[in-house]
């Protein structure tokens, strides 16, 4: 789920021909909902931002895992250790 507007998705799909949909919440109201939406710090400076977090589904879309610990470099490995 990005922030972004889908046009600026569509311009990061094209450059690096992801193959997957991208979902854009310009508005935030669902990245609120999944508590995602808030106030980050990066070097002493304060901002609104999206928190890194992926959640597993289950077979009836409900949320099974929640993983807000992310580490870029392994993170897709270790989706797949777990499903």
């Amino acid at each position: 789920m990005s922030a972004d507007s889908p046009k600026k998705q569509k311009k990061f799909v094209d450059k690096y021909n992801f193959n997957y949909p991208f979902l854009c919440d310009e508005s935030h109201e669902m990245l609120e909902s999944y508590g995602v939406w808030g106030l980050k710090k990066f070097i002493g400076r304060e901002y609104m931002g999206i928190s890194r977090v992926t959640y597993i589904l289950n077979k009836d879309h409900k949320i099974e895992q929640a993983i807000d610990k992310v580490d870029t470099k392994s993170h897709a490995c270790d989706i797949l250790k777990m499903i």
